[in-house]
């Protein structure tokens, strides 16, 4: 198993190369860069900008290198110096403009993940032991509301609800005085009120699709021989679940670990525009819209970083439930 884990750790080496240079490429392939999008702004304005005003924008940005090169500076300086390079709208490192981002990105993936699984695993196994039962109807029905109902109408749905029906603030992870403030205990209390709103929505459709998964999967292993034979042999009900049917039906259930956190992280970019959340989507999007393509290859490299992880964790995960997948 310690082979198969530095196996896949140099594996990713390579893919994360492979990604970064295609993420870089798809980024510049748009015609223009990001001084026609920033003439263009300012011809909105009525502000009108001459070409050599362009052209030194352009030498100053780096822009009137070869693609090649351009790549090569940057995953450089990557590489020797942790540096991103600077954003082009921001004026800003990237390094700066990210990390905070894509901790709060990862703290809300992170949670939206355990509310999910702990909410889907146990209707899963509910709905599949009490098939056609009032419960498993009325979950169905709330699988089908959950997959059916747009993320940002339910987004906008209990932003109303909060604020109108609670009194709460809504729209942010922070409160306005602890918005540019340092972190303190003060600071995170105040941010866990807050998470409670994105993570129940992003949850809410995660949870639906993974009931059905878990249902289908118990319903599978349930009539299969050892179940019957260790009920026969006195085994308590809960326990046999447990320890028999509900480990292997786990299997497909911990493989989603692979796409659902960086899916959690850029499918949630209307979710968080619609919530104002200061996480990486939103900010994604703008620097995709801009062609600031060292802010937006940063994010792409990161989210790729973030399937790869998710799909060794899962394997190993796998690995550890399911002794018959372990290598030997």
């Amino acid at each position: 198993m310690l082979k198969f884990i530095v196996k896949r750790l140099l594996w990713m080496i390579p893919s994360l190369f492979a990604v970064s240079f295609l993420s870089f490429v798809l980024i510049q392939l748009p015609p223009g860069d990001y001084v026609t999008t920033y003439i263009a702004t300012l011809a909105a304005s009525n502000e009108i900008v001459d070409q050599n005003t362009a052209a030194q924008l352009r030498e100053r940005f780096g822009l009137d290198d070869p693609m090649l090169v351009q790549y090569f500076k940057w995953i450089w300086g990557i590489l020797t110096r942790g540096d991103f390079g600077i954003s082009f709208e921001w004026q800003q490192p990237v390094s700066g403009l990210i990390w905070e981002r894509m901790a709060l990105t990862l703290l809300l993936a992170v949670a939206s993940l355990l509310a999910t699984w702990a909410i889907a695993l146990p209707i899963g196994v509910f709905s599949a032991v009490r098939k056609y039962s009032i419960g498993d109807y009325f979950f169905t029905a709330f699988t089908f509301f959950g997959l059916s109902v747009p993320s940002f109408l339910l987004a906008l749905v209990l932003m109303y609800v909060a604020a109108v029906e609670f009194g709460q603030d809504v729209g942010g992870l922070f409160s306005s005085e602890f918005e540019t403030a340092p972190w303190s205990i003060a600071k995170m209390l105040d941010l866990l009120t807050h998470l409670w709103l994105p993570v129940a929505i992003l949850a809410v459709s995660s949870t639906a699709s993974l009931i059905r998964v878990m249902r289908a999967n118990m319903l599978d292993e349930l009539p299969k021989p050892y179940v019957t034979t260790a009920r026969a042999k006195g085994l308590s009900e809960f326990r046999l679940l447990t320890k028999y049917p509900m480990r292997i039906a786990l299997n497909p259930f911990i493989s989603t670990i692979a796409w659902l956190l960086p899916n959690l992280i850029s499918g949630s970019v209307v979710v968080a525009i619609v919530l104002n959340l200061p996480t990486a989507a939103p900010l994604l999007l703008q620097s995709l819209m801009a062609q600031d393509m060292y802010l937006a290859g940063a994010f792409v490299l990161l989210i790729c970083a973030l399937t790869l992880i998710g799909s060794l964790i899962s394997d190993i995960l796998l690995a550890l439930i399911d002794p018959r997948i372990r290598l030997e």
